[in-house]
């Protein structure tokens, strides 16, 4: 991690962690950065009152010039083995060796790719492959929600067989549950399930923890910086840490993985939906009447009750809930402009061929070069 390239952002969350009291060694275990670069980063915050609170962090301009580079625009691209993701998977669980699956790949499906990609890919795949031993760890109340997605009912709608996604929250202490089907794991939705989990709770915990590598939109936190960037805004706007644990780490317990199981097996099964409206009405319906009255097996109480004594310790959400914004990295074409969900956005022309950042909220569409604002669209 020493001779990584931090993007500006990624410099933006370690402030927002240290400014909300976390050491360096914390930090560094969430693997956002190594310890040596967090000293001279704290150093550095701490000469110019940075770590204040009671101040607001700085600006983007100000921050990329104390630490001396402009954020670098990293290029996301599908792996080229991608494809065969599954049928590598289970390779991989027979102990096949990367260049036997390279060759394969070759022999089978015509790949064309190097053997770097798939020595990628395997890495990829074996940090998913979780560990039998864990350890459950103790939770104190308000400490963390953990969030996942898992395959929920197929709707109806206009006619039309659609596939949905169980969106669930649960806090780790007590065990309550926040759960929506929506119908796409979009950044867009992944935020905005936030925003509304936190609504339902009343409150914010103090991390969130992602650990399901399986899920679409998990993976992109961790490997997609474009995502990175939105989630890190969400969680600077909310106050709560992201603890994108490894999932690998035999020091998580899937808390949440678990409750998915019991919502799909509990919830789903036997039941009809009219439509998606119809579908979370019973949905939350289920969750106060059902999983939140039952006996819980780990804690041997019931959720909600437990909840009547997390509900007060969790952080007061802000007055004004924050704006969710979604990042993109984009080109400037030869006509001056970028592409984003099929419109087109005009750009500075001495901006040809350059990338640049896009940020989409409800209201407006803004463009950076680097951290300076370029443009705005409403």
């Amino acid at each position: 991690m020493a001779n990584r390239r931090f993007e500006l952002f990624e410099y933006r969350q370690v402030l927002v962690r240290m400014r909300q009291g976390d050491s360096d060694r914390d930090i560094a275990r969430g693997g956002l950065m190594g310890r040596k670069k967090l000293t001279t980063v704290r150093r550095e915050a701490e000469a110019r009152s940075w770590l204040d609170p009671v101040q607001p962090l700085p600006d983007d301009a100000t921050i990329a010039g104390v630490f001396g580079r402009t954020p670098h625009l990293p290029h996301t691209c599908v792996s080229t083995v991608e494809p065969y993701r599954e049928q590598v998977r289970e390779w991989l669980a027979a102990g096949v060796q990367g260049t036997t699956i390279h060759a394969a790949l070759q022999r089978n499906h015509g790949y064309a790719g190097s053997y770097c990609a798939v020595k990628r890919m395997l890495r990829h795949l074996a940090a998913e492959r979780s560990v039998a031993t864990t350890t459950i760890l103790d939770f104190a109340p308000a400490d963390a929600a953990q969030v996942d997605f898992g395959a929920g009912p197929v709707l109806t709608v206009e006619g039309i067989a659609v596939r949905t996604w169980i969106f669930v929250m649960t806090l780790c202490w007590s065990r309550h549950q926040y759960a929506e089907i929506v119908l796409d794991q979009t950044v867009e939705t992944w935020l905005a399930s936030h925003r509304r989990a936190f609504e339902w709770f009343g409150g914010c915990p103090d991390r969130v923890i992602i650990d399901n590598a399986k899920c679409a939109i998990i993976r992109a936190c961790r490997y997609e910086p474009a995502v990175q960037r939105s989630y890190a805004a969400l969680a600077e706007g909310y106050g709560f840490r992201i603890d994108a644990c490894p999932p690998h780490d035999p020091q998580k317990k899937g808390v949440v993985e678990s409750g998915v199981k019991y919502v799909k097996k509990s919830f789903v099964p036997l039941r009809e939906f009219r439509d998606l409206a119809d579908a979370n009405r019973q949905l939350r319906e289920w969750v106060m009447q059902q999983a939140g009255t039952r006996i819980h097996g780990t804690v041997h109480e019931r959720p909600l009750t437990r909840f009547g004594v997390e509900r007060p310790l969790l952080a007061a959400l802000p007055d004004v809930p924050p704006v969710l914004s979604v990042w993109k990295e984009v080109a400037v074409h030869r006509d001056g402009h970028v592409v984003y969900k099929h419109a087109l956005y005009s750009a500075p022309f001495t901006l040809v061929g350059k990338s640049l950042w896009l940020k989409a909220t409800d209201t407006v569409i803004q463009l950076f070069h680097r951290h300076e604002l370029v443009a705005t669209h409403p």
